[in-house]
This record gives structure tokens, sequence and C-alpha cells, in this order.
């Protein structure tokens, strides 16, 4: 690590500059790409003009399965824009799947790659701050939120239940941090190793370690468009990060069946005590100690099958996550790549 770090620092102060990919992942989203690059532009010909980053960077859009006329927007804008180029996935994966395969593929032509959401709530601002911390040493730069007084109680409520569960539940996560973060080569190349199916990103990256840093920003409003993650698919993006990085729900079933057995004993043995006094009806016992003792087995049973079954649910993900239909990229234009 120490050989990479100096390796980097040299080729920093010899070239003073870095190829940065940005990953936009975009699902629906014709109604902020322009206003997306317009500002991206921005940021990549300042960076450029600093020295910063090289004319192979680029602002990577991965069309997520999209059903209006976000792809052909991309592809309009990677003829008429230097820095935009794209993938086309071959249908809806979902958007850590999009995030996932946008940063599989900048891993082979970047020395760095930032993800970001498409539409604008992400402070553009933090991608130079994001950018030097990279070329100090650090791998891995993570935006953070500094407030959530724009959220409303209820998902103010939630999105900070959600962390400290997950916190509770011994994940190592970064509070208030979503999926706009800087991410080196060797942190990707590791990353590429990871083989799970049901992705949960801002719990993987943490896993892989490398020096991080934060960089703290204040969320925007949406810039146009409908939020393509209501309730519904935030209550299964929150399990599947639940159940993708902890065994603790299995466990406490199996701990709470142990105790209904325990307390069953205590109802026997209460049960014989009224019996004896004659202060109980015909079978009144007998039914009682069954239903405690007999629930209190099964969900101990079910707990310890589920111990197993959990740990090979753990190991056995190994289906294709996505598959690129079409590539649009001045520096490697290639088709119907599949990974």
């Amino acid at each position: 690590n120490i050989i990479v770090l100096c390796n980097r620092l040299e080729d920093n102060m010899s070239t003073k500059s870095m190829t940065l990919y940005m990953v936009v992942p975009c699902y629906n989203e014709e109604e902020v790409l322009e206003e997306t690059t317009k500002q991206l532009n921005v940021i990549f010909d300042g960076m450029k003009e600093a020295g910063k980053i090289t004319e192979k960077s680029r602002i990577l859009y991965v069309n997520d399965g999209s059903r209006d006329q976000t792809w052909n927007l991309i592809s309009k804008l990677h003829k008429e824009n230097f820095w935009v180029s794209g993938l086309n996935l071959s249908r809806n994966r979902g958007h850590q799947n999009a995030v996932l395969a946008g940063l599989m593929y900048a891993k082979d032509h970047c020395d760095a790659a930032i993800s970001m959401d498409a539409d604008l709530q992400d402070d553009v601002h933090a991608i130079e701050q994001m950018v030097d911390l990279y070329l100090q040493g650090k791998d891995v730069v993570y935006g953070v939120r500094s407030s959530r007084k724009k959220d409303t109680f209820f998902k103010k409520f939630t999105a900070e239940g959600f962390y400290k569960i997950m916190k509770w539940m011994g994940v190592d996560i970064v509070f208030n941090h979503a999926d706009f973060r800087l991410m080196s080569k060797r942190v990707l190349m590791e990353m590429e190793k990871y083989k799970e199916v049901n992705l949960f990103l801002r719990g993987m990256v943490p896993l892989i370690g490398y020096p991080s840093e934060c960089v703290y920003y204040e969320r925007n409003e949406r810039f146009a468009g409908e939020s393509k993650y209501p309730l519904k698919k935030m209550l299964s993006f929150a399990f599947d990060g639940i159940t993708s990085f902890s065994v603790k729900p299995i466990r406490f079933i199996l701990s709470m069946g142990i105790v209904i057995f325990f307390v069953s004993i205590a109802i026997l043995i209460y049960s014989i005590v009224r019996h004896c006094m004659g202060a109980t009806a015909l079978g009144w016992s007998s039914l009682m100690v069954s239903i405690w003792a007999l629930g209190g087995l099964q969900l101990f049973a079910i707990g310890l099958i589920g111990e197993y079954i959990g740990k090979m649910y753990l190991e056995t993900k190994g289906r294709p996550r996505f598959a690129i239909q079409e590539v649009l990229d001045k520096v490697e234009n290639e088709k119907g790549t599949a990974l």
C-alpha cells in the first residue's frame, strides 16, 4: 500500500492530472440530462484547465432500461459533447446494478471514478474536492449530507433510523451517505471480486478498506422530474441492505424461540401449581403448555435452520448482475459488450 501510494504521489507530481470517470445511472431522466451535462461540463472544463484531469476523462451515463427518450438523448449528447459517453443496459436492472455496470466499465479506463445520481441533488461542486483528496492519497471519498433540513419529518426519521439499525446490526456504513462517492482504480479492482447479486454498494465499499475521507455538502432539491425511489422501493432497498450484510434478524428469531421455550416451561410449572390448587378448568393446562411449547420449538427450529440457510444465501449468489447492450465512448467504442 505504501508503494502504491508513493507511486501515485510521484505520478501526480509529474503529470499533475488524473483520468476521471463520472458514472451517472439514468432511468427515465430525459428532463434533467441536459442540465446535468451543462453543470458537469463546467466542472470538467474547470478541472481540465487547472490540470487536475486529463482529456481522457468522461461523463459516463448508464441507461438503466429507460422507457422514455433517455438513451436517444445520451446518444445526442455524446455526438455533441466532448466529455459525454454512454452505456446502454439490455434491460432495467435497478439503480445499484446500473452504478456497478458503469464502475466496472470505468475501471479499465480511469484512475478514479465518481458515482452520482442524474437528478442534481448531489452537489456537483463537491466533485473537485473529491478529486483533490484523491490527489492527496485518498482511495475513497464519501459524499455525505451535512444536514436533512429539507427532508420531511417522515423521510428524516426513516432515513436516520435505517442508518442506526444498520450500525446496530454490525454493518460498517457511513452515516447519511448514499451513492455519491469517489473510488480509486485499485478500489474498483477489489470491488470486482465481490460477487453479490443483491447489491448494497454503500455497505460494500467500506468493507474494501483503503484510506478514505468524507466531503460534506448540502443536498439540493431534485432539478426536475419525479423521484425514482418511492416508499415501496426505499423499503425494499433497506431490506436488501439488512439481509445482505447481517444475519442478526435470523439470530433474533432463534433467540426469541429459546426465550419462548423457557416461558413455556414456566407456564407448565404455573399450570401444575394451579391444577393442584384446583383453580383451573379441565384441559386448560395441557392446552396452554402445548401452545407455548410447540410455538417456541417451531421458532427455535426455524431460526436454527435459517442460520444455515442465511450463510448459504450469502455465499451462493452468482447470477450475472447486468448486461451491456451498447457502448458510446470516444476512448473505446465497443458494441455488444456483455459482463
